[in-house]
């Protein structure tokens, strides 16, 4: 499921594109997202892990697409009522920001947390349908397969140190 803002260029958007093809649910406030989901939010420590995949089974997971701007508003909403994770480091492959850390389209961090959660199958699958999307998963092959791997948050971050680049 995707929480989308309709702050983006709807023709660039990762996110309605893929709702165009049916691999994603839209919902356009908050409060529709069902209580108890594994919600992505780069604000939070957490680091999604496999330990979060019987949540994501039970309540679903789901993206908020939305500007830097007004993320604090759409997930301060969702905080009581919801399981904050933030995915470990990867590198976008999408072509706005292609290379760059941590700067991931709405379907890359799908993929990403399918992939994580254990869904290795489904995530190749899902991304499959961008032409750059096998690229993000060859790009990131080693750093999600090493996340998948980790049973818990804290195994996550200690896994993500070692792919971090040294200081400057």
């Amino acid at each position: 499921m995707v929480l989308h803002a309709r702050d983006c260029d709807p023709k660039a958007c990762t996110a309605l594109r893929a709702h165009r093809m049916g691999l994603v649910e839209l919902v356009r406030h908050p409060g529709d997202v069902p209580t108890g989901t594994v919600v992505l939010d780069p604000t939070v420590e957490k680091a999604l892990s496999r330990e979060d995949r019987d949540a994501a089974l039970e309540r679903g997971l789901v993206a908020v697409d939305c500007s830097w701007e007004h993320v604090h508003r759409y997930f301060g909403q969702l905080r009581r009522r919801c399981r904050h994770r933030i995915l470990p480091y990867l590198i976008a492959a999408n072509p706005v920001n292609y290379g760059k850390p941590c700067k991931l389209s709405t379907v890359e961090a799908l993929a990403a947390a399918l992939y994580i959660l254990g869904f290795r199958r489904e995530a190749e699958e899902f991304i499959s349908r961008f032409k750059w999307g096998p690229a993000f998963l060859e790009l990131n092959r080693e750093r999600l397969e090493a996340y998948r791997r980790a049973e818990t948050s804290a195994e996550v971050v200690r896994v993500q140190e070692e792919f971090l680049p040294d200081g400057p």
